[in-house]
């Protein structure tokens, strides 16, 4: 009698479902499996569904109220119904409507369960070349981001010098 040798075919897959998602990888990275959009698995007898490609003419082309799109980390997000909902207003929204706001969207901060609800907004992929909000090169696109900003050290800095007047006129 032949023993049956394991094989990856005979195999069954497990369902690790139940277990506890690590505290320490976002959400975003690894959504879980029915979070997904739905793609067909080669070989397991599933139909492959293709995803969608959009390019930036496409997405340049829905940047108002009625159709609002942005690119997130070269993934394409239908934001419409989204905008009544957002915290931070429409006009957020609208500003960077219809091109790259991954920048923008990261320099928030935004929460695990704002991440979770793009999930239900994807539409596709990105194809092509992004473009960025200048059309200068490559250095005058980084420069050109930290002009304008609040510098996140001189909170402190100032607090620190206050507490030190303090101290001095104190003691």
């Amino acid at each position: 009698m032949k023993a049956a040798r394991a094989t990856s075919r005979n195999i069954p897959k497990r369902d690790f479902s139940y277990l506890p998602r690590p505290s320490h990888i976002p959400s975003h990275v690894h959504p879980p499996p029915d979070q997904v959009p739905a793609e067909g698995v080669e070989g397991a007898g599933a139909p492959v569904e293709e995803k969608k490609l959009y390019t930036l003419e496409t997405l340049a082309e829905h940047n108002d109220r009625e159709s609002l799109w942005m690119l997130l980390h070269d993934k394409v997000y239908d934001i419409t119904a989204f905008m009544d909902e957002h915290p931070g207003g429409d006009e957020v929204l609208i500003e960077e409507a219809g091109r790259d706001a991954t920048e923008a969207f990261e320099d928030v901060g935004h929460s695990d369960e704002a991440r979770e609800m793009l999930v239900k907004m994807y539409l596709g992929e990105f194809q092509g070349e992004k473009k960025g909000k200048s059309k200068g090169s490559a250095a005058g696109t980084s420069t050109d981001s930290s002009e304008g900003t609040f510098p996140m050290w001189t909170l402190p800095l100032a607090a620190f010098i206050a507490f030190l007047a303090w101290r001095i006129f104190l003691a």
